[in-house]
């Protein structure tokens, strides 16, 4: 981006005066290296969600700010920060989000996020791990958007969070909010999976290239009113937002079974020897 167009950003404002591109936030840099030493420390502890984030910093999307400011800058976006300013303090709320209807996407959520452990805090937590600095701008409200709505895409999608689960969310989200970080963690945890179930016939390319279709056939989760579609029934809002069910990963799931390879565990698989555990 030129510094013409970065100074452009920094003069555009919200109605309430707060800025979209705060002047003192440092210019994306293109770290390919970064992102690479970044990958490698999550394939040996894949639970350091810090990794992650710090994968997507190292890998900036040409277009992001354009996409931030077409959304944050007109009416809509100015209604979903006004009504949901701060997400994880919707979505921890488990007391009122089970007062909407049985079948709702709510309580789909919070049967999730219970059943896993987890909580919109806790990955608030490990954003702030990566160290990156905070700035009251509009790209802030953003991407802690896009970073809170990442449990609510394995309940739209139906996605587990076996390795492969958490692979095809992340390249739905590409097909959602393109950027090469989603790319590279989505098709190389792809590669990985496909070298650690080694000789099973299951379909994970087919699985990721799915999601990676349905992300992109679906409107961005992160412009929708988030509070209204949890009270709604699961499966309208799959409906509505074009997500259908996830054939090729349950596919992969039914041979697993059947080959004794736990998705969960694929290192403990009985189709892999002693060797092969030790190379992947």
């Amino acid at each position: 981006m030129s510094r013409t167009d970065r100074d452009t950003y920094t003069q555009m404002f919200a109605p309430d005066g707060t800025v979209l591109l705060h002047p003192e936030r440092a210019p994306a840099r293109y770290r390919p290296l970064r992102a690479v030493r970044s990958f490698q420390g999550l394939m040996k502890d894949k639970e350091d969600t810090s990794l992650v984030f710090k994968i997507f910093e190292s890998l900036p999307s040409k277009d992001f700010l354009p996409r931030v400011s077409a959304l944050v800058l007109s009416d809509h976006g100015e209604f979903l920060r006004s009504t949901e300013p701060f997400l994880p303090e919707i979505l921890d709320d488990h007391a009122a989000l089970r007062r909407t209807p049985k079948g709702s996407l709510a309580h789909a959520y919070c049967d999730f996020m219970e059943a896993e452990g987890l909580s919109a805090a806790g990955l608030v937590a490990e954003s702030d791990r990566s160290g990156r600095p905070r700035y009251p701008d509009l790209v802030e409200w953003f991407i802690n958007r896009s970073r809170d709505t990442h449990d609510l895409f394995h309940i739209l999608t139906g996605y587990g969070r076996d390795a492969l689960g958490e692979t095809c969310v992340l390249l739905f989200t590409h097909g959602q909010s393109p950027s090469q970080g989603h790319l590279l963690i989505g098709y190389a945890g792809a590669a990985n999976i496909k070298k650690m179930a080694k000789g099973s016939a299951a379909p994970i390319f087919g699985a990721v290239r799915e999601a990676h279709r349905t992300g992109k056939g679906a409107p961005p989760l992160i412009a929708q009113p988030i509070r209204e579609l949890l009270a709604r029934p699961l499966e309208d809002v799959r409906a509505e937002m074009r997500i259908p069910q996830p054939s090729q990963y349950r596919e992969c799931h039914r041979i697993w079974q059947a080959e004794g390879i736990d998705p969960y565990n694929l290192l403990a698989s009985k189709t892999m020897s002693e060797p092969e555990l030790l190379a992947a």
